[in-house]
């Protein structure tokens, strides 16, 4: 049954690996100099960009290329996973230094120091200060964002990057070890940096896209559902509302992933989120999540946010626990 669960051993290197990034996080000194696993992630994908993307050549061969690139890096990403996950547990205490590797690919405590930032940031510094904080997380004009607007994103960020960067990447990990992780991490960044509708990556991003879409399609729904758990442990939350809104707004959001989070998120607090928004001084007509709740959120409804995400980080954690426990 362990090798139904879990395809790796040492499965107890995961949920250590929640806690060492929760207490430590990403030490500054690894991501000012370059190291960290995400961002040489990105530089092989950066690498390859201006490799195999051609603005000479045809769309079509543009989206084969970006197809052929993509599938490389995936196979690549599960054969060095795969690779370093042998080595390290062939160490004394591999499974320690599996875990410290595992914890740097996992977003919990920077999502939260990033997002706490916006609310500091409003407290202290009023809008001006909210914007700057803000704009380092989302991509829209932070200059067009009211308190509100500021508010509304830093919370819509902190749900869907609960899915991508927390809930993701447990998942495909507690599936497949560290090359799951590795290859899921590798999906991920290569979908935010090539994956967009831009002249230049529209065809050579596009599998990249599809993909990302594919992997979080499930962890997507039970970021959701976590986070429905979480409200019941949190004084003033609604968990049915969440769940609620979750099933009826999310197949409106226009990312067939993001809506469910996010809708969940505004559901058990009450507010609506998403709705329109500016890029680049253009106008995006979206729908609200949480349809009916108060659109007009403020640095307290950060923090409240917040505390529903730690209590959904602790309810995965606590899910994960019981089926090593039950299967491992």
């Amino acid at each position: 049954m362990n090798r139904i669960m879990f395809l790796f051993d040492r499965p107890w290197s995961l949920p250590l690996s929640l806690a060492l990034d929760a207490v430590i996080g990403d030490p500054e000194a690894v991501s000012r100099r370059q190291i960290h696993p995400v961002q040489l992630i990105g530089r092989v994908i950066a690498w390859a960009d201006a490799r195999f993307n051609l603005d000479s050549d045809t769309p079509g061969r543009r989206r084969n290329q970006g197809a052929w690139t993509t599938i490389g890096l995936v196979a690549g990403a599960l054969v060095l996973g795969w690779a370093i996950q042998v080595i390290l547990l062939a160490l004394p205490l591999g499974w320690l230094w599996l875990a410290l590797l595992m914890s740097s690919l996992v977003a919990q405590r920077s999502l939260y120091d990033h997002v706490a930032a916006v609310a500091s940031g409003l407290e202290i510094g009023g809008l001006g200060g909210g914007r700057l904080a803000v704009a380092r997380i989302v991509g829209r004009d932070p200059d067009s964002l009211d308190q509100a607007g500021v508010s509304r994103a830093a919370i819509e960020s902190l749900a869907e990057n609960f899915s991508d960067g927390v809930v993701a990447p447990v998942f495909w990990a507690a599936l497949l070890g560290l090359p799951g992780l590795l290859a899921y991490k590798t999906i991920n960044t290569a979908d935010s940096m090539i994956g967009h509708k831009t002249p230049r990556h529209q065809q050579f991003g596009w599998a990249a896209a599809r993909l990302d879409d594919l992997v979080n399609f499930i962890p997507a729904r039970l970021s959701g559902l976590l986070a429905c758990l979480g409200a019941l442990f949190l004084p003033g939350a609604d968990a049915v509302a969440g769940f609620h809104a979750m099933r009826r707004d999310a197949r409106y959001h226009r990312s067939p992933n993001a809506g469910w989070p996010e809708a969940a998120f505004a559901g058990a607090l009450g507010l609506a989120i998403a709705g329109p928004r500016s890029y680049h001084g253009r106008r995006v007509e979206e729908p609200f999540m949480g349809q009916g709740g108060r659109p007009h959120a403020a640095a307290p409804d950060i923090r409240n946010a917040l505390r529903l995400y730690i209590r959904a980080c602790l309810a995965q954690a606590a899910l994960l626990g019981a089926l090593i426990w039950v299967f491992g």
